[in-house]
């Protein structure tokens, strides 16, 4: 086949979008490039003032970040971004606004590569859940934080939580086994303030299963690690737990170790700790020292909840307000887009409706140029397979006939009457043969007299050996049909007859018409010799018809036995 030439508009379509999407793309990256860019300065400035434990600051700039973040291209930031704001909603108490942040970020941890960031959204999860004592989901978030891609460091912090959860839930032989494990951790013993936590809790572990020698052994060496580091935190709690150890056998030294617990606390301004030291500094306590560390208590429990819920209000009010500006700035935005969108319009109106012209002009000559070339294509395949047809019925019926005929003509004396008579019936067959091929290949009449053209026709092939039925053909309204289905329906039953007439020796033949329910129905009957349906293969003249009625969306059905006859029942949508 000679390939087709695809058309000079095409080319001129695929020129025009090229352009169009090479005019965005620019646009498209430059506005990547200053979102990104803004992130960054952003993330610098509340990183800053979270180092420097302004958490309201940091907190204000990490929601700014929150607002122009896409949670799907920079899921990264996204994420670590929400787990700084909920660790300061938890520095400030605020355990259910902390758990709220972090739910943001839970949906984007499956498309973050480096696993240290979901780590430390569930160890952020997991202490909320320790500090309002939820142990089950604590120990439940420490544990997918351990499955993680991450540093033995980490590991080891999410089993001291785990610990931590055990040790609240009283399974203290339990936490006890686990802390045991990571004495010797080479990334534990490292770093010397995690190290003397793990030294105090251990401590803790045996005093709560009564072995005093060994929780004063392990609280003294945290104590000792911890005076060296200067922690303040950390010397409260391990103040506190010597206080709690010595308190019921030394009062007056759990009074000393729990005041110096609240002193530690109070520069840190840690109000748990400091409310867990005043209850036991009262229990030994009495008279004027009684009510002076009372009226302490009792004011830091009303400013513990003033102050909690002011943080919870001013991260909320922080985050209000942000979003009120947010959707200001998008009104003012999104107003300016339109006008700007009218002008871009107003001046791209005529150079779009020349494109779609063009455009428009083009696709019509393509079409038209489609449509042609497919009908003159058609025509050369019919014209093809009918001179092939007629060819072959030259070939195989009339030249042989003509060979037989000249051959008797050569061998026989023609002045015999007999052989006269038999050299003229053998040139009347030859014409009638003639004739028949003429007839099948003729151009079918589709006008009024389409009626009498398919009687006709039909009639044609009744002989003295064969009696042909026609019944209900002037029934159909063949003037209400189209030419192509009224053209199919006539070779169709053209081809039936001289199926018949060549191959099924029928006496009898009766071709039945009936137009019902938007359909018409011929059923073609013979009581020739019938054919195996098993074994049949469509070929010539069978194999035409069903092309023909599939062409025309008709169905064809084929009924007949060996020795039973021939039926087939076509069915053509009008």
């Amino acid at each position: 086949m000679i390939p087709k030439r695809i058309p000079f508009s095409f080319y001129l379509f695929f020129i025009f979008l090229a352009i169009l999407s090479c005019q965005k793309k620019p646009i498209l990256q430059e506005k990547a490039a200053n979102n990104k860019a803004e992130i960054s300065r952003l993330t610098s400035t509340a990183d800053s003032f979270f180092n420097s434990k302004k958490f309201d600051s940091a907190f204000f700039y990490y929601n700014e970040i929150i607002a122009i973040c896409s949670p799907s291209e920079n899921t990264e930031k996204y994420i670590r971004t929400l787990n700084r704001m909920a660790s300061i909603q938890q520095t400030h108490g605020d355990f259910a606004g902390s758990e709220a942040t972090i739910a943001k970020a839970l949906p984007y941890v499956k498309l973050v590569k480096k696993q240290i960031y979901a780590y430390n959204l569930y160890i952020t999860l997991s202490n909320n859940y320790l500090n309002i004592y939820d142990n089950k989901n604590a120990i439940f978030y420490s544990e997918k934080a351990l499955k993680l891609d991450v540093g033995p460091l980490q590991k080891t912090i999410a089993k001291q939580n785990i610990g931590l959860a055990l040790m609240q839930s009283n399974q203290f032989d339990k936490a006890l086994n686990l802390f045991l494990s990571l004495e010797n951790n080479t990334a534990l013993t490292k770093d010397q303030e995690l190290y003397s936590s793990l030294l105090d809790h251990i401590g803790m572990c045996y005093y709560k299963i009564n072995d005093h020698v060994s929780a004063l052994d392990y609280m003294k060496r945290g104590l000792e690690i911890r005076e060296k580091l200067q922690k303040t935190h950390g010397l409260g709690k391990s103040y506190s737990h010597l206080a709690e150890l010595y308190e019921s056998k030394e009062p007056s030294l759990a009074k000393k170790y729990m005041l110096k617990s609240y002193n530690e606390f109070s520069k840190i301004n840690f109000v748990e700790g400091r409310l867990a030291a005043l209850k036991t500094i009262l229990k030994h306590s009495s008279d004027k020292e009684l009510k002076e560390y009372s009226t302490i208590y009792i004011n830091l429990v009303d400013s513990t909840y003033e102050t909690t819920q002011k943080a919870k209000n001013q991260f909320a009010r922080i985050k209000y307000d942000s979003k009120k500006e947010k959707e200001e700035n998008l009104r003012l935005k999104t107003h300016k887009a339109e006008n700007d969108l009218k002008l871009e319009r107003q001046k791209n109106r005529n150079i779009v409706s020349y494109i779609i012209i063009v455009l428009s002009l083009c696709l019509i000559l393509i079409l038209y140029y489609y449509l042609t070339s497919k009908a003159n294509r058609e025509k050369i395949e019919a014209a093809y397979n009918s001179e092939i047809k007629i060819s072959k019925k030259l070939h195989d019926e009339l030249a042989n006939d003509i060979y037989h005929t000249m051959a008797f003509a050569e061998n026989r004396n023609l002045s015999l009457n007999e052989n006269k008579e038999q050299l003229l019936n053998n040139l009347d067959a030859i014409y009638l043969r003639t004739k028949d091929i003429s007839k099948e290949n003729c151009t079918v009449s589709n006008n009024e007299n389409y009626n009498s053209s398919l009687k006709e026709m039909i009639s044609e092939f009744k002989t003295s050996n064969i009696n042909l039925l026609i019944n209900g053909l002037d029934t159909v309204l063949w003037d209400e049909i189209s030419k192509t289905k009224k053209t199919a329906v006539y070779r169709a039953i053209q081809e039936l007859l001289v199926n018949m007439k060549k191959h099924s020796g029928a006496t009898l033949v009766a071709i039945v018409f009936k137009e019902s329910n938007k359909n018409i129905t011929i059923h073609y009957t013979d009581n020739g010799k019938g054919i195996d349906i098993t074994k049949m293969v469509l070929k010539n003249g069978l194999h035409n018809i069903e092309n023909r009625i599939h062409e025309i969306k008709g169905k064809i059905e084929i009924d007949s036995e060996l020795g039973k006859g021939f039926k087939v029942s076509i069915k053509i949508p009008l």
